[in-house]
């Protein structure tokens, strides 16, 4: 048998490989976010709700509620991703650059750790990747969506 067939020897035909390679590594940043929200849930005995203070503090930004720190960043990550891959899997059906599409995923990943790890665990939730992550993933979304668009201006005769 043939590493390139599945079952009956049929040919394998790859789809999505720039979205599939870029699965593993988005899952994995996932689960890690996801775990750190489970973690301040069990060691605080808090299983439903965002906080642990039922009221907010003055110092909130320099010392944070570490569960609605984790919360915050599960959820910003969660705000984003999908659509950036939806948009991935757009520009990768209508034939986008398979290298520049690479590069971009990987961009994203990387300014969704920067948002995170350096500017949300940051210095008072204000570090230097925050802004960087945030603006960084609007132009990623705006640029992607645009490239998409880019890719199809045949169907509306341009």
């Amino acid at each position: 048998m043939s590493s390139n067939t599945i079952g009956l020897s049929l040919p394998r035909i790859l789809f999505l490989p720039v979205t599939g390679t870029w699965t593993l590594p988005f899952a994995a940043y996932l689960l890690l976010l996801s775990n750190r929200t489970v973690y301040q849930r069990q060691r605080h005995e808090k299983y439903l709700g965002d906080k642990l203070a039922q009221e907010s503090s003055n110092n909130e930004q320099s010392n944070p509620d570490p569960l609605h720190l984790a919360v915050r960043s599960h959820q910003n990550f969660l705000e984003n991703v999908p659509l950036a891959f939806i948009f991935t899997v757009v520009a990768e059906l209508n034939g986008g650059n398979k290298k520049a599409l690479n590069y971009g995923m990987a961009a994203l990943l990387a300014l969704r750790i920067l948002h995170v790890e350096f500017g949300m665990y940051g210095e008072e939730t204000v570090g230097a990747g925050r802004p960087i992550g945030y603006y960084g993933t609007q132009a990623w979304l705006a640029g992607m969506a645009a490239y998409g668009s880019y890719l199809v201006k045949a169907y509306w005769e341009f």
